[in-house]
């Protein structure tokens, strides 16, 4: 069996996560989807105080990259939409996968469809019908009327409802976005243009998707322990290592020790060699981290407060949706990782009119030595993702410790003329 320190444990899981080092070359539009397929998913949050969280996901893996090619991708049906961890964006060629998933399990989002669905049917079944006789619609496209209102997803307008409701029940996909609104279209026509060889009659078995999901968290996780697995592509309560042990039998996964860690660790075959590095077989020394950034809060390294804090030492919480005198750092907080420790966090806005980018606190972890060479790294993680927005200008409010923020600020690359 492998022994992994909680150092190269770490290691191993930025490495899978395409975190590790910083990127080898300039971004091309096939490492949009590459990235995605590396995490077998991309959360979507509207919220844009900075980008939005699939478009920062992708940066902190990337670097500067257009965001327009995540919405091309989506058009040309190289990825697609769906209820995973959360809403998410998926490789196309997972369609049958995620659809046997969210047909077979008892998610909130289906629930309330098939209720919208009993109570609202002979409504439903003529904008499906409109659908399918005029092509592509939006929710843009349905004034709002007397029904709407607060109340229900998100007080959403009844045919917004209605449509959300046939993408959960699968008679529609969304083909595309336009300014991040989505275009809804039938899933057979999706289907037709980006999965053509697709038959429903191609639909795996729950079991067969359940152990599939299994598989592609712990690779995406990188190693694992059981009881980590299962909030990945939220598969329902916590797996147990002994619905394990056949897949570990079979091959299919390796069993690893972690330092620190009282339960057994997993590490899909496909690492097996990084897993080897990790853990100097060998004479090898280790797997070296390089990348210092910025995460979005609903990355997949830290969506998960308890791996978070079980992996990384780091106890985060994702407070936008927190009442703002109940929130302990701001509204939508950076986690920043560097060379692969999560070392703080920062309460950023972009003021893309004004072009600047706006750090309104920042905190450094206890135990964090401060010295040049983590202000050199933290100031060009913030410059990049400044610049990246479109607000080179960084202005940063406040540090915690205040004392650092005289070596942040010097650290700053000047701008150019």
């Amino acid at each position: 069996m492998l022994e992994l320190s909680a150092r190269q444990a770490r290691h191993l899981h930025l490495a899978a996560q395409g975190l590790l080092t910083a990127p080898r070359r300039r971004a091309r539009p096939a490492d949009v989807v590459s990235a995605i397929e590396r995490m077998q998913l991309l959360q979507i949050d509207t919220i844009h105080v900075v980008a939005r969280s699939p478009y920062l996901v992708l940066f902190s893996r990337l670097g500067d990259y257009r965001p327009s090619w995540l919405d091309t991708a989506l058009a040309e049906g190289a990825l697609f939409e769906t209820w995973a961890h959360e809403a998410c964006f998926a490789p196309i060629a997972d369609y049958p996968w995620h659809r046997r998933h969210v047909d077979g399990r008892n998610h909130w989002s289906r629930r309330h469809a098939q209720k919208m669905h009993e109570t609202r049917r002979e409504a439903m079944e003529r904008l499906l019908a409109q659908v399918r006789e005029r092509g592509e619609v939006r929710s843009s496209d349905f004034e709002r009327g007397e029904g709407s209102g607060p109340g229900g997803w998100w007080g959403w307008k009844e045919e917004k409802r209605w449509l959300e409701a046939w993408f959960v029940l699968g008679e529609l996909m969304i083909a595309r976005r336009e300014r991040f609104q989505r275009v809804y279209d039938l899933t057979e026509r999706v289907l037709a243009r980006a999965l053509p060889q697709f038959d429903r009659a191609m639909l795996p078995t729950e079991e067969a998707t359940r152990r599939t999901f299994v598989l592609r968290a712990v690779k995406a996780l990188g190693v694992t322990p059981a009881r980590w697995i299962s909030d990945y592509f939220r598969l329902g309560p916590r797996i147990k290592d002994v619905e394990l042990e056949p897949l570990v039998d079979a091959g299919y996964l390796l069993r690893v020790a972690v330092e620190g860690w009282e339960a057994p660790a997993y590490v899909h075959p496909d690492h097996l060699d990084l897993a080897r590095v990790a853990a100097g077989a060998e004479g090898e020394k280790g797997l070296r981290a390089t990348h210092t950034t910025l995460l979005s809060p609903f990355d997949p390294v830290v969506w998960d407060r308890e791996r978070a804090s079980g992996m990384f030492d780091f106890d985060y919480r994702i407070e936008c949706y927190v009442p703002a005198e109940k929130r302990q750092y701001g509204y939508y907080v950076l986690p920043i990782l560097r060379r692969g420790r999560l070392i703080g966090r920062l309460d950023a806005k972009a003021h893309r009119k004004e072009g600047i980018f706006e750090v309104k606190a920042l905190y450094i972890e206890d135990g964090v030595k401060l010295g040049e060479p983590v202000a050199r790294d933290v100031a060009a993680a913030i410059q990049s993702c400044a610049a990246w927005h479109g607000t080179p200008e960084v202005r940063i409010r406040k540090t915690a410790p205040r004392a650092w923020a005289k070596s942040l600020r010097a650290a700053m690359r000047p701008e150019p003329p």
